[in-house]
């Protein structure tokens, strides 16, 4: 009797202990995401900022900015990669 009991008490511990792993699980990999994606948005803020102050102290002259612009562009499209290869690798479970 005795034993019985503590046997399904152990089942019930390790369903409840299963499920609580999925949920840490599902919270680590939406941090991660998240953090990931800040990250890459950070990143394009800073080179755009840059840009973008460069532009308005020499907006008569358009050749120093070329070179800033070109590199934002490039770092853009690499950061958008880049969230994009993350949110595929590490998707959200849909509850």
């Amino acid at each position: 009797m005795v034993i019985k009991k503590i046997r399904k008490n152990s089942q019930e511990l390790k369903i409840k202990t299963k499920q609580s792993m999925k949920k840490f699980k599902h919270e680590i990999t939406r941090s991660l995401n998240t953090a990931i994606v800040a990250a890459f948005g950070f990143l394009i803020a800073l080179v755009w900022r840059d840009v973008i102050t460069e532009y308005v102290d020499v907006i008569s002259s358009a050749s120093p900015v070329k070179g800033s612009f070109i590199s934002a562009i490039i770092i853009t499209i690499i950061s958008v990669l880049g969230i994009l290869i993350i949110t595929k690798f590490l998707p959200l479970e849909r509850k």
